[in-house]
């Protein structure tokens, strides 16, 4: 009688059977791994970044503590200078500039004087018919009439571009609502945004806490390298400085480094040992006691980049 109950045939298919089961446990097994380990990751990742999300919300209290202090020699400077310290195992760096050093939307297009903003559009690359028609947009978009600027838009030009939309004829409630002027681009406006507000009131940005690029913008005929030195200068000064150390604009005007208004632009990055990272960008405006008790108002806020 035969060893094998079964004939060889039998046995080979049954074999192959095994062969195909154990294939698929395999299989089973490597994706279970992979999903537990993709989870893993994925909850450390979370972790990391909640955590380094809090870290840049206490930076970003920690400059409202600064932002108070009554002595100007103690007070931080609201110039885009960087100010870095530890929290915990994060590593902070905090930047505040003063939105008295920015082109106020309003304020340009009330004025109907476009110059500031054709300035900030060709220290971006913008050719100079191009920032003018849309220099003339932008006042058409808050202007309540019908009546075009030179190069401007109203709603006739909207519809021939195929918007379902016309002018506002509004003051603009925020910055980013200046995607919707036609000629506006998006490209356009990730460079222009920083340098950009609604808060200040003013015509004429403070050359104190301007940017770069604003200043660009405030004096065009200046080099960029007479510029970024020219910053450079004023964030080497000690806080307190009110006479600027004698340092001049372009135009031969003091840049004076106090005064300055109460709404600030902060900018909070928060990073962990490990290289995780986060972003925190907010706008503030100081004084007053809010419903919630605290002596300032948030205007606007913003969670950046995660790496």
């Amino acid at each position: 009688m035969s060893r094998f109950p079964f004939p060889a045939r039998s046995r080979g298919v049954a074999f192959i059977l095994v062969l195909w089961v154990i294939a698929m446990l395999s299989i089973l097994l490597g994706s279970f791994s992979m999903i537990a380990r993709t989870e893993n990751l994925q909850s450390r990742h979370l972790f990391d970044t909640t955590k380094a999300r809090y870290a840049a919300e206490a930076g970003l209290n920690l400059a409202i503590y600064e932002l108070r202090k009554s002595d100007p020699a103690l007070r931080w400077v609201g110039d885009g200078r960087p100010y870095t310290f530890g929290y915990g195992e994060a590593e902070i760096e905090v930047r505040i500039t003063d939105d008295s050093g920015k082109v106020d939307l309003n304020a340009a297009a009330q004025s109907q004087n476009p110059a500031m903003l054709v300035g900030l559009f060709t220290a971006r690359g913008v050719e100079q018919a191009d920032a003018e028609a849309l220099a003339d947009a932008i006042i058409d978009w808050v202007d309540d009439d019908d009546l075009s600027q030179p190069n401007g838009a109203e709603i006739a030009d909207y519809k021939a571009a195929g918007l379902s939309y016309g002018p506002k004829n509004a003051l603009f409630d925020t910055v980013s609502e200046l995607q919707q002027v036609l000629g506006m681009n998006y490209a356009l406006y990730e460079k222009i945004e920083p340098s950009l507000t609604i808060y200040s009131g003013r015509t004429d940005p403070s050359a104190a806490f301007a940017s770069v690029e604003t200043l660009q913008a405030m004096y065009p005929e200046a080099s960029i390298e007479e510029l970024q030195m020219l910053v450079e200068q004023r964030q080497a000064m000690a806080p307190g400085d009110m006479g600027a150390a004698g340092l001049l604009a372009p135009d031969g005007t003091p840049m004076m480094a106090g005064g300055g208004g109460v709404t600030y632009s902060v900018k909070s990055r928060a990073k962990l040992p490990n290289g995780a990272s986060t972003t925190l960008d907010a706008t503030i405006r100081m004084g007053g006691i809010t419903v919630g008790g605290r002596p300032y108002v948030i205007l606007r806020w913003r969670d950046g980049e995660t790496s």
